[in-house]
C-alpha cells in the first residue's frame, strides 16, 4: 500500500470527487497559484483551472458567503480557511446561515458544503493562531464536524464530507500535514460516527482525536513499559459521535482518560467524560479524567507553549491517576 503524507492523502481526496462530479470546487485563501498555504491543493490550479479552484482575498464572511450560496443552488463548494482561527470571522455564515437554512427553509435547501482548514497550535503561533474551536462547532445542531488523525483516515472522511447534503466542518492539524501513513490506490469512503480503535487494550481506555492520538501513542509506548496496557479510541467525527464505541472501550478496562487539544471549560473531553459517565457508570471503576490545555490562551514563548499543551507525561500521570498507581493500597480497593 502506498505511503503518502496527510496534505496528499487530502489533495487526493479532493482531486477524485473534483474528476468524479463536476459540481465540486475549491475556493480560499491561496488555494491556487500559491498551490495552498500548506500545499494541500498542490497542482489543483493546473489541473482544474481557476474556475474551480478560486483563490479569494482574505475576506472569510464573503467567501463562506458565497459558498453557502452556491451550495444551496446545487453545486458542492470546499471552502478552505487559512486556519480555522479564521473562521470565527466567517462563523455567523457557517452557525446561522450553513446549519440552519435546511430547516428554515423546510427543506426546499440542501447546504452540501465543507469548510476545512488547520486548527490547533503549530508551534509558536501566538495566541490568536493557536485555538482548538472544534467545540464552538460541535455545539451547533445541523453541523457535522471531523477531526482525522491519519492520511488513511483523512482521505476517506474528506471524501465522505464532500458527498454529504449537509455541511461539515472538517478540521486538520497544521503539524499532522508532514505526518505519512499507508493509502490505497482505489476508491474507498469512511463513514461518519463510527470510531476506530487506533490501539487495543486491557486496563485504561484513552479517548483522543487529531494530534491527540500521536501522543496518546506516544504515552502507551511508555505505560507499556510499566506493564500498563491502554487502548486508544480515535472518533474521528466528533458530531456525530459514535459512543457505542467508546462505552464498550470503557466497559472492558474500567477506566477512562479523555485527551483534547484546546481550554478545558466546555471542551469536547468534559461532553465526552459526562456522556462516557451516564452511560457506563456502572463499569468505572474510577471518574473519568481529562487532559487538556492550561485556561490560558496560548503563549507564544515556546517554553511556556510547553507547559500550556497536553504532553505524554500529562497523559501518563492521568492513566495512572485513574489506576490509582500513585495510591497507596488501601486506597486502590484491594483486598
Amino acid at each position: 500500500m502506498p505511503v503518502i503524507q496527510y496534505r496528499e492523502a487530502l489533495n487526493q481526496a479532493m482531486s477524485e470527487e473534483m474528476e468524479r462530479d463536476p459540481s465540486v470546487f475549491l475556493m480560499g485563501e491561496e488555494v491556487g497559484h500559491y498551490q495552498g498555504a500548506y500545499k494541500v491543493s498542490q497542482g489543483m490550479l493546473q489541473r482544474f483551472g481557476d474556475k474551480r479552484v478560486v483563490d479569494t482575498p482574505i475576506v472569510e464572511t464573503g467567501f463562506a458567503g458565497v459558498g453557502v450560496g452556491a451550495a444551496m443552488t446545487g453545486l458542492r463548494p470546499i471552502i478552505e480557511f487559512m486556519t480555522f482561527n479564521f473562521s470565527l470571522v466567517a462563523i455567523d455564515q457557517v452557525i446561522n446561515n450553513a446549519a440552519k437554512i435546511l430547516q428554515m427553509s423546510g427543506g426546499q435547501f440542501k447546504v452540501p458544503i465543507v469548510f476545512r482548514g488547520a486548527g490547533g497550535a503549530a508551534g509558536q503561533l501566538g495566541a490568536q493562531h493557536s485555538q482548538s474551536l472544534e467545540s464552538y462547532y460541535v455545539h451547533c445542531p445541523g453541523l457535522k464536524v471531523v477531526m482525522p488523525s491519519t492520511p488513511y483516515d483523512a482521505k476517506g472522511l474528506l471524501k465522505t464530507a464532500i458527498r454529504d447534503d449537509n455541511p461539515v466542518v472538517f478540521i486538520e492539524s497544521e503539524l499532522l500535514y508532514g505526518s505519512s501513513g499507508e493509502v490505497p490506490d482505489g476508491e474507498y469512503l469512511i463513514p461518519f460516527g463510527v470510531a476506530d480503535v487506533k490501539r487495543v487494550g486491557e486496563h485504561c481506555t484513552i479517548v483522543a482525536y487529531s494530534k491527540m492520538v500521536g501522543l496518546a501513542e506516544a504515552a502507551a509506548d511508555k505505560l507499556a513499559a510499566e506493564g500498563v496496557s491502554v487502548e486508544i479510541v480515535d472518533p474521528r467525527t466528533l458530531r456525530p459521535l459514535d459512543l457505542d464505541t467508546i462505552v464498550a472501550s470503557v466497559k472492558k478496562t474500567g477506566r477512562c482518560v479523555v485527551v483534547q487539544e484546546g481550554w478545558p471549560l466546555c471542551g469536547m473531553a468534559s461532553e465526552l467524560a459526562f456522556q462516557i459517565q451516564e452511560a457506563a457508570f456502572s463499569w468505572l471503576d474510577a471518574p473519568v479524567a481529562r487532559v487538556t490545555n492550561e485556561d490560558v490562551s496560548s503563549p507564544y514563548a515556546k517554553n511556556l507553549e510547553a507547559l500550556v499543551m497536553p504532553n505524554p507525561d500529562k497523559v501518563i500521570e492521568a492513566v495512572r491517576k485513574v489506576m490509582y498507581l500513585d495510591a497507596p493500597v488501601a486506597d486502590r480497593g484491594e483486598a
